[in-house]
């Protein structure tokens, strides 16, 4: 009973994220009812490679929305940075490092501009990413020619094609895989107790051990059967190490540096954070920056992907990435959200639409449940937040 009544005490506490995990479990659990092959190795590794793009645009986004900003470019800019490394590598046949380097230093480029009209001019993000949408898909079409380039071939392709198998040896599964995943199960798990004991030094409440038994056992049970029918199918992909790594970097960023708390400040209540001696355009500045730097990351790895560059690359990706970050806890208001959090929307967003690819729902009908889902999370987080002023 103890138990039981601490995971609804929990669950209270928590509305908000363990709302997106029950959701997010339910909409796994349907759609592997409906179609059998929905967790099958190979669909689930195909998942990780279709959707991993939309992923690190929602760790930049997420940075953007907490701080109270918006970025609608970002599609137009994962265009330009897979064009150019296109034009770099294959019209100029120059080594695939060459023309992930320059792809890089554009999306840093377009982040400075952006940055710099944003919190230097005072343009909003809203009106300034609007006008970079419509510029850089245009500059995307310039550099291109107007027709597509390919194919990359070669190490380019693997960045985001490519696997780690075999390293170990393998006995009808790569074990190497397992062990990856094995150790990002303990590092986890090691987290989390670091994190329950800085609480309880600090006097803040913490779930009863029982619970924070069930939950590390529930995760490392999930995370582990993961990455089983991933080491089943090709092993261990790429882009999840890329992504993995983002994960922890960012999620140390927000939530353990001072810069990651201004961004929270800055979001949470300007005027306050201004009072209070946070450089505010400095926040702002540095948060566009980033955000153009995740997009020439996400325009890698989706042409490399793609296997190269079309001028309609990236077409809706913001609108993606937005909804991934709401879905995932974000605030409309800034001051709330988190990485984890926008991962989980993401994965949501990415579990619904190979879903009902596998059942064969047309493309509009998809869009139509998209675009339901996320109004529905919006609404959420206006409830949430009357409820809580209700019981203040």
């Amino acid at each position: 009973m103890n138990v039981i009544a601490g995971v609804r005490d929990f669950a209270t506490r928590h509305l908000r994220e363990s709302g997106i995990f029950v959701a997010f479990v339910a909409i796994v659990v349907l759609f592997a009812a409906l179609n059998p092959n929905f967790l099958s190795p190979n669909n689930l590794t195909n998942i990780v490679l279709q959707y991993s793009y939309i992923l690190i645009l929602a760790i930049g986004m997420v940075m953007i929305i907490v701080a109270g900003q918006i970025d609608l470019s970002v599609g137009s800019v994962v265009a330009l940075t897979g064009a150019v490394s296109a034009v770099v590598v294959i019209r100029e046949g120059m080594p695939w490092y060459v023309g992930v380097l320059a792809a890089l230093v554009v999306g840093l480029l377009v982040g400075v501009w952006q940055g710099f009209w944003v919190a230097f001019v005072g343009i909003p993000g809203f009106i300034v990413t609007l006008a970079g949408m419509l510029l850089f898909r245009g500059l995307t079409y310039r550099v291109l020619d107007n027709v597509s380039l390919s194919p990359f071939g070669g190490t380019y392709y693997n960045i985001a094609n490519g696997f780690q198998n075999g390293l170990l040896g393998g006995y009808g599964v790569d074990v190497f895989t397992l062990v990856i995943f094995a150790i990002g199960v303990a590092g986890y798990a090691w987290s989390q107790w670091r994190t329950r004991r800085g609480r309880i030094a600090y006097q803040q409440p913490v779930e009863s051990m029982p619970l924070f038994v069930l939950k590390i056992a529930v995760v490392a049970a999930v995370v582990m059967w993961f990455g089983y029918q991933l080491a089943q199918s090709r092993g261990l992909p790429n882009v999840l190490i890329l992504l993995a790594i983002l994960v922890i970097v960012y999620g140390l960023v927000t939530q353990k540096s001072v810069f990651g708390r201004h961004v929270y400040a800055v979001g949470g209540n300007r005027h306050a954070a201004e009072l209070s001696g946070v450089k505010v355009r400095r926040v702002n500045f540095w948060i566009f920056v980033n955000m153009g730097f995740l997009a020439s990351v996400a325009g890698i790895v989706f042409s490399s992907r793609m296997n190269g560059a079309q001028p309609g690359a990236g077409n809706m990706f913001e609108l993606d990435a937005i909804a991934a970050c709401f879905i995932g806890g974000a605030s409309t208001t800034g001051g709330v959200g988190r990485v984890g959090g926008a991962m989980i929307g993401g994965l949501i967003m990415a579990v619904m639409s190979n879903g009902m690819q596998l059942m064969g729902v047309p493309q509009s009908i998809q869009q139509v449940v998209k675009g339901l889902v996320l109004l529905l999370a919006v609404a959420f987080d206006i409830y949430n937040k009357r409820r809580a002023a209700a019981l203040r």
